[in-house]
């Protein structure tokens, strides 16, 4: 299995105290490193998103808003939970890289499972909006680019993080070639596009104080499913592990072992349709420890 990672993704930083740190990151791989997975795996240092891979998904006209106000000191405000600072672009463009890079591998044959631990996530980015901590959507970005390829003419994203996916909704609620199944507490923050009826659009609300056995319910009633009918010729998951019951910033109950389930189960559904491709890439998980651990067992299915 293939790690795509940067240091860049270490530099991007927002107002102090912020939950999205450079420490999520930090954490992830100093616990990869202790518990022996990384040295399971191969790291591979992305290069930077092109602008050609950028607006498949994004406007030009956020492209160049993004430049435009990129600072050469301190912050700046793109929405109440989100800013740049000057290595913030840099940070982002390799974190959309990460999910091109491992797309890429995936075709080419290089490997079939990828993990892109970087950061900022990009799930709620829209296509001309930046928003929930993310600057560019990189799930999006390598969806799109798998879909160029002759040989993928279906693909599913797959987003188990506590906040609902709606960039990832936003720009895929038109295009059936691409499922969208997004688990999420609810209500809940962003409240956007949770209420799309679309065949291949999966939405999944959650209450808060859900647990694993009712959210597991959940993942086999509402994903499992389409799934089966969509037969997805490549897999990506948006990673958040912000559902766990440590994390500060909700309210689901779930934990590593419940990671490890839907992942294994990603796997199964990969390993039927896809010739077992996984592209899966960090979303969110803000208390380090749980988040740490939640990505080692995810890393150890998908190694599976």
């Amino acid at each position: 299995m293939l790690i795509f990672t940067h240091p860049a993704c270490l530099q991007h930083r927002m107002q102090p105290g912020h939950a999205e740190r450079p420490e999520r990151l930090a954490a992830i791989l100093a616990h990869l490193e202790r518990t022996g997975l990384l040295a399971q795996c191969r790291i591979v240092e992305p290069e930077r998103a092109t602008r050609v891979d950028l607006t498949r998904v994004h406007t030009p006209a956020y492209l160049a808003m993004l430049e435009r106000r990129a600072p050469t000191s301190g912050l700046v405000a793109l929405d109440p939970d989100t800013a740049l600072c000057p290595d913030s672009l840099e940070a982002a463009a390799r974190a959309a890289g990460a999910v091109t890079a491992a797309v890429r591998a995936v075709l080419d044959g290089t490997t079939t499972r990828a993990f892109c631990a970087v950061r900022p996530p990009g799930h709620h980015a829209e296509s001309g909006a930046a928003m929930g901590f993310c600057i560019y959507n990189n799930v999006a970005v390598g969806a799109a680019l798998a879909l160029t390829h002759s040989g993928i003419e279906r693909v599913a994203i797959l987003d188990f993080d506590v906040h609902h996916g709606n960039g990832s909704v936003e720009m895929f609620q038109d295009d059936p070639r691409v499922l969208v199944c997004s688990s999420f507490q609810h209500p809940f923050y962003p409240g956007r596009y949770e209420d799309v009826v679309r065949p291949h659009i999966v939405n999944t609300p959650l209450p808060a104080g859900t647990g694993s056995d009712a959210f597991r319910a959940a993942i086999a009633r509402d994903w499992l499913p389409a799934l089966e009918q969509h037969r997805p010729d490549l897999v990506f998951v948006s990673a958040g592990f912000d559902a766990h019951r440590a994390d500060p910033l909700a309210e689901l109950e779930l934990d590593e072992t419940d990671f490890g389930w839907i992942t294994r189960e990603i796997v199964a559904v990969a390993d039927r349709y896809a010739s077992g491709s996984v592209v899966s890439t960090l979303e969110g998980g803000y208390d380090l420890a749980a988040l740490a651990r939640s990505v080692g067992a995810h890393l150890e299915a998908l190694a599976d």
